[in-house]
């Protein structure tokens, strides 16, 4: 990065400082070297970390020194080479969230009282130098934008399965947090790795390890796949917030509450595929409790919500349904009070309107009569059972079940002659209806046959009242 705008750039986006002029006099101040001003900036002063121990590989402890809470974990020990352990300011700009570790089994209070002091600090750590949130709940301003961090991620994957093939673990393009969040959806942890690509390590390792067969397999099966470029904007984030110190790196996390990521396990330096199997293996068997009970803490709430959806739809019906009661019982009450008073003047009208009406029914009931004969004569004999048959179960608004079965080129207009002839509805409009998935049988498909309808060998209608 030589262009001194590309740099003022990247110096602001990872301070957060957006006075130019202010961000300029720093740059000029250390030669204009971006690793040196970020570390000024970045490192608190009067503080220089103690030299950390060095682990091969392991599970990670949690800080519980008060001076150390603004760290997330403390991990292996650095190579003589490596840049200064990123400050606090870096920290809280780059991963606004908590990282614990330790073995499930040592997942207890000590952690969660250690986290709550790290939290702790870090709030007032921000509210001192005005990084915290506004009132707004606005705080910080992201680091890298889901767009860069999503070209990132895809870019990283090019270059992986260009060098190495595709026969490794299948990274995800897109960024860390996208990516935590598909492994807590599908309750799996998230597997890490941090590419360096100029580290001597780097070709064997991803050559004989991450892309060995049973490896790759075991990883696909098991993990959600994030890898990230550490000359990237996020994988270089990531290797801070990780305080990743030897390479190659990998590790595994879980999303946990309050935006928080529990660090499970973190391998440093080159492996065999045995190794990370063994490592992966036993990182798997401690999590599967923890990722059973929130398999079925998800399906307890899903089912949660569909009862409580179902019960307020019985509810609301029931409601209706007395509405609907209501609104009868009054409208008769008005009829009779009606009827009451105007008894004696409208009586011989009433009887005369009575017999018409009765005339009237008499004949629109011997019409039907008719129609439903002539439909039932028109439906023909019903066919024996075959391949080319038909077998159609019909349910009526009041309960009723009526069976048939019917050529597998009858149309679906024999369907509503059929149910006309039963003579079970007061009504002409009405509708088949299936129920899963939900088809209205209308007059547009009238004269489709029961084959061209998917009705075919056998199929459940409904009859719905149209209003």
């Amino acid at each position: 990065m030589s262009d001194p705008s590309d740099k003022l750039a990247y110096f602001q986006a990872i301070t957060g400082l957006e006075d130019s002029d202010l961000c300029v006099e720093i740059l000029t101040a250390h030669g204009w070297d971006l690793e040196l001003a970020i570390s000024s900036f970045t490192t608190p002063e009067n503080h220089t970390p103690p030299p950390p121990e060095n682990h091969a590989a392991g599970t990670s402890s949690t800080v519980s020194d008060a001076g150390e809470a603004s760290q997330f974990v403390s991990r292996s020990g650095s190579p003589p080479n490596a840049a200064a352990a990123p400050g606090l300011v870096w920290r809280v700009i780059t991963l606004p969230i908590s990282v614990i570790s330790g073995g499930l089994g040592l997942i207890s209070g000590a952690i969660g009282l250690g986290m709550w002091a790290a939290g702790g600090v870090l709030s007032y750590s921000l509210g001192m130098i005005g990084l915290g949130p506004g009132r707004g709940g606005e705080g910080s301003a992201r680091l890298v934008s889901a767009s860069a961090v999503a070209t990132e991620a895809m870019e990283f994957v090019a270059s992986f399965e260009r060098d190495y093939g595709t026969r490794g673990p299948n990274f995800v393009s897109e960024g860390f947090m996208e990516a935590l969040q598909r492994s807590r959806n599908s309750f799996k942890l998230l597997f890490v790795y941090l590419h360096s690509p100029e580290h001597p390590d780097t070709p064997s390792f991803c050559e004989r390890t991450l892309c060995s067969e049973a490896l790759a397999a075991y990883i696909n099966e098991n993990f959600v796949s994030w890898g990230g470029n550490i000359r990237a904007s996020e994988g270089f984030k990531m290797s801070n917030s990780l305080k990743a110190s030897r390479f190659p790196f990998c590790a595994t996390v879980m999303a946990a509450t309050n935006q928080r990521i529990v660090l499970l396990q973190q391998v440093e330096g080159p492996r065999s595929p045995e190794e990370m199997l063994s490592v992966l293996n036993r990182v798997v068997e401690e999590s599967a409790s923890v990722l059973v009970s929130a398999r079925l803490e998800a399906e307890e709430r899903r089912n949660n919500i569909l009862l409580r959806e179902e019960q307020d739809a019985a509810y609301r019906a029931a409601l209706e349904a007395d509405r609907a009661r209501e609104n009868q019982m009054r409208e008769e009450q008005e009829r009779l009070e009606r009827e009451a008073a105007e008894a004696e003047r409208k009586r011989k009208e009433e009887e005369e309107a009575r017999e018409r009406e009765a005339c009237e029914a008499a004949e629109r009931e011997a019409e039907r009569a008719r129609i439903r004969q002539e439909k039932a004569l028109a439906l023909g004999a019903e066919p024996e059972k075959g391949p080319d048959v038909t077998r159609v179960l019909v349910r009526f608004p009041a309960g009723e079940r009526k069976e048939r079965r019917f050529h597998s080129t009858t149309t679906i207009q024999s369907l509503y002659d059929y149910v006309d002839s039963l003579g079970c509805l007061d009504v002409d409009d009405y509708s088949l209806v299936s129920n899963f998935p939900r088809v209205v049988y209308g007059p547009e498909k009238a004269n489709l046959n029961l084959k061209e309808a998917g009705l075919h060998p056998q199929a459940s209608l409904f009859v719905e009242l149209n209003s």
